[in-house]
């Protein structure tokens, strides 16, 4: 491949590499993130590193990479964007362009996190030989499936032992330290199709699913909202979507919603799954629950390495959103979440980040870097 000689044209490279996570309507055959590893696994071998793809679902690998130390036994750092994005249904702009305009680079991805990770690569492009040398063993990764169902982060995290993690994220290169946890809460009612005309010889999966939600929206919401957190607010729930039925005259036979849930960490206990489907089991006793639960992220602000961060000049703030760093938390690894750019431009239509942003995040972390 062509060298990329400045972080504005890597992230171009980036951008112009679909990896759309396919969960969804991906709205691009531009799916997965093989594509998009294997330039990295190249860039990083170009800059000194030791990269290897490790496949975490069929044609879905993460890459890894280390940099050699000068002696054994450092603590290890990890820096970890991921490498899927959204869905690139209804944008306005090319998708794909990575165009340079109005002090811009434009396309999904250039946000989030695209840039923040040619910020990171570029940082340790620059720090070059003096990575050998660092308080720490650098690692990098770039991890997939982030958008949907994390399995990239969870994969590695019970691979690898690090003593620190920074998940790229665009936070305004403040330091994201506290999150809430989150799961899509899946429900399913069935029934029996039949005539409309006679709807008591059937069973209306519909009528299943109102009862079931009612209870969400009341025993439940109430529940969210007594549960509060002085860095991230309440718990809270959003029925995000509802399907059910083929036609008017035909008794519905299923109906499927999902529940966005979001806890703070008091609230996030590891048997939550089942206490709901008790809940909503007493008016639907066949109810059908799936969930897959990411943990709220919590890291002491007075991390060393976090107060090093803050030397950066970045403070430690909370955020409502998750990320990749929660699974490493969970397995008692410190991680934040931290980049350049703003999470407002994430998903967005017209995705975008500017070339400002882009260059203060790659001398942020050099000067990270300088300090371990």
């Amino acid at each position: 491949m062509t060298a990329p000689r400045t972080a504005v044209e890597l992230l171009q490279e980036l951008i112009r590499i679909p990896s759309v996570n396919p969960h969804g309507d991906p709205g691009t055959d531009g799916v997965g993130e093989a594509r998009i590893a294997e330039y990295l696994a190249e860039f990083l071998g170009g800059i000194g590193a030791e990269a290897e793809l490790r496949e975490v679902l069929p044609g879905r690998p993460n890459v890894v990479a280390r940099w050699p130390a000068d002696r054994p036994g450092k603590p290890r750092i990890l820096f970890a964007p991921h490498t899927d994005t959204v869905s690139v249904g209804g944008m306005s702009i090319d998708p794909f362009s990575g165009e340079l305009r109005d002090g811009k680079i434009w396309g999904r991805g250039a946000s989030d996190t695209k840039g923040p990770m040619a910020a990171m690569l570029w940082a340790l492009k620059e720090t070059g030989a003096k990575l050998a040398t660092l308080g720490y063993e650098v690692w990098f990764a770039g991890l997939m499936s982030e958008e949907a169902d994390q399995h990239g982060s969870r994969a590695l995290a019970a691979q690898e032992k690090f003593d620190f993690v920074i998940a790229a994220e665009p936070t305004g290169l403040e330091v994201v330290h506290a999150h809430k946890g989150s799961t899509f809460f899946n429900i399913r009612t069935r029934g029996v199709a039949g005539h409309a005309s006679r709807p008591e010889l059937g069973s209306n999966a519909i009528d299943k699913m109102l009862d079931v939600l009612h209870v969400v929206r009341t025993e439940i919401a109430q529940e969210f909202a007594g549960q509060r957190d002085p860095l991230l607010g309440s718990s809270t729930l959003s029925i995000g979507t509802i399907r059910g039925g083929t036609k008017t005259n035909i008794i519905p036979d299923l109906c499927e919603a999902s529940v966005d849930m979001r806890f703070v960490p008091a609230h996030y206990h590891s048997n939550f799954v089942e206490r709901f489907r008790r809940q909503l089991e007493v008016v639907c006793p066949d109810v059908e629950i799936s969930a897959i639960p990411a943990p709220p992220l919590y890291t002491d602000p007075q991390h060393p390495l976090i107060v090093k961060l803050g030397e950066c000049g970045a403070k430690p703030v909370s955020a409502p959103w998750l990320c990749d760093a929660c699974f490493f938390a969970e397995r008692g690894m410190p991680a934040v979440a931290l980049g350049p750019g703003t999470i407002l431009q994430a998903h967005t239509k017209d995705e975008h980040i500017a070339v400002a942003d882009l260059e203060e995040g790659v001398d942020f972390f050099r000067k990270f870097l300088e300090l371990l």
